[in-house]
């Protein structure tokens, strides 16, 4: 038995159990302050036309679309554009929740409106906002969480702040973390409530 046998997976799963609690929490309070953009095609058209201004891709997928070839090369295509541009990237299962956690329907309703397509969703600050590049930004999480006054002047809010500093930046860790461990788009799973 070895140390990562008794303690390792119980600490991965705490972690992976947090930074859901986070990416939750995170969208939650982007979509009150309208800081998301959702869709494939919508996202695809930010991400080429203001890169700076996106914190985080989320990709979410379930079982039913594992096999969806022509979404997996979105998929591909998005994640080679977000490594390009440093932008942090998430995978996650549970439409359902992400649904819930965006306020969207599930599925159609009576009047047979579909659904939005929640397989991307970008979380977005004002790049007005930013006074260095995001990639910057994401290295001074924990300085700008102990000293928000390090980047910004006294009258102007961090644009983390206003999306929930401690859930920003605690997903930005463990995608950083899981990159580390060469796992370049950490997976979590959003579970129904």
């Amino acid at each position: 038995m070895t140390l990562e046998d008794l303690v390792g997976t119980n600490m991965t799963d705490n972690r992976r159990d947090r930074a859901t609690e986070a990416l939750e929490a995170l969208v939650e309070a982007a979509r009150r302050q309208d800081c998301l953009t959702v869709g494939v095609y919508e996202s695809a058209k930010l991400l080429n036309v203001d890169p700076d201004s996106v914190v985080l891709c989320v990709l979410a997928t379930d079982e039913e679309d594992e096999g969806d070839i022509a979404l997996q090369i979105h998929f591909t295509l998005l994640q080679a554009f977000c490594c390009d541009n440093d932008i942090n990237i998430v995978r996650v299962a549970g439409m359902h929740r992400l649904a819930q956690l965006l306020g969207e329907p599930a599925a159609a309703d009576d009047n047979g409106n579909e659904p939005h397509d929640l397989h991307c969703v970008l979380v977005t600050v004002s790049t007005a906002t930013l006074p260095l590049p995001y990639h910057y930004f994401a290295g001074l999480c924990v300085a700008v969480v102990t000293n928000p006054s390090m980047c910004w002047g006294p009258h102007q809010k961090s644009p983390c702040q206003t999306l929930s500093t401690d859930a920003l930046c605690h997903v930005s860790s463990y995608c950083e973390e899981s990159r580390g461990n060469n796992q370049w788009v950490p997976c979590l799973a959003l579970h129904q409530r």
